[in-house]
């Protein structure tokens, strides 16, 4: 069982950066792949970014590749997502999920934070 946290949201402007946190409680977080995902308001939830266990492998979003990046310290049960040049079109609320596999479906990860509200004005 694993619990999530998320945090760092928040509302900035276009051109602006921000780094959402995850952080893990529970046994295992090493052995999960992590994602984040988000869901705009009238929109299904979309995949944003994944890591594999290890950090050597990273998937994005074509939306976000080049603009995002997704890190993870198993040592500190935390992942991140660093937000670069965000555009009024990231506003969403940003989920961090666990699952066994490295996988962009958001069906294929078992374990769910709360979410984080993030705001991008133009």
């Amino acid at each position: 069982q694993v619990q999530l946290v998320e945090s760092g949201g928040g509302l900035v402007q276009a051109g602006d950066s921000l780094r959402l946190s995850c952080l893990a409680s529970g046994r295992g977080f090493s052995d999960y792949a992590m994602g984040w995902f988000r869901q705009a308001p009238g929109k299904e939830r979309e995949f944003v970014a994944s890591i594999k266990w290890s950090s050597l492998f990273t998937k994005y979003a074509d939306s976000v590749r080049g603009r995002f990046t997704i890190s993870r310290d198993n040592a500190r049960n935390t992942v991140w997502l660093q937000m670069n040049s965000l555009k009024p079109e990231d506003t969403a609320v940003y989920y961090c999920a666990a699952g066994p596999r490295w996988e962009n479906s958001a069906s294929e990860y078992d374990y769910w934070g709360q979410g984080t509200q993030v705001t991008v004005s133009s």
